[in-house]
């Protein structure tokens, strides 16, 4: 799934060109590409969990974008690297929700999206990252958060809490949630009023 949510963002990338807008705040399609290929290619993305470098990053990035054709640079992403991201199981573990939340933010951002359909397969590809994940990215919300799978009721608990939001869902769209992406996850919240306001807006994701 990792692979062919690269391609597929990829093929959006050069059909939508470099200034189609995403989700990722003012960041175009340009600069997702760019932030992808340093995120792989270079230790400057450590800028990216690490709010002190994060200049040296984004000055890494306007270098790469502003030095190469936006067509080299998707091609370079779709390529890949051999080590470490090209190896199966390091692609899997670190690529499958990177590609599939950053496609979903180029597609999402677009005028009349609709959700995708995705394979039995890959939706519990995403539930057995998002189960594990989830719960990094949920440590600071403010009540307890429960994940459910609408299509098999499948749950796991992101964080403990004796006031919970149960967030219900497929789980690419609880992928979505859970990244960050509220506004656009199609997803239903079941829990006190106060509770469920708490959750929303709540910053989660990286």
């Amino acid at each position: 799934m990792a692979r062919t949510e690269r391609d597929a963002l990829c093929d959006l990338a050069l059909q939508l060109g470099p200034d189609a807008p995403t989700l990722c705040g003012e960041w175009d399609t340009a600069d997702l590409v760019t932030h992808l290929l340093l995120r792989e290619r270079s230790p400057l993305a450590l800028g990216i969990l690490v709010p002190q470098l994060a200049g040296i990053t984004e000055r890494a990035m306007s270098r790469m974008k502003e030095g190469t054709e936006f067509a080299v640079l998707v091609e370079r992403l779709r390529k890949g690297l051999p080590t470490p991201f090209g190896l199966d199981k390091i692609e899997a573990r670190f690529n499958t929700i990177e590609f599939f939340v950053h496609h979903e933010d180029i597609r999402r951002a677009q005028p009349g999206w609709t959700p995708r359909e995705l394979s039995g397969s890959d939706e519990s590809r995403l539930w057995r990252t998002v189960s594990v994940l989830g719960k990094g990215l949920a440590r600071n919300a403010p009540v307890g958060v429960v994940l459910e799978r609408s299509d098999t009721g499948e749950r796991a608990v992101l964080k403990q809490s004796p006031s919970s939001v149960v967030v219900k869902g497929l789980p690419s769209e609880l992928t979505l949630f859970v990244y960050g992406r509220k506004e656009q996850a199609r997803v239903e919240l079941e829990g006190s009023d106060q509770d469920v306001a708490a959750l929303t807006e709540a910053d989660l994701g990286v």
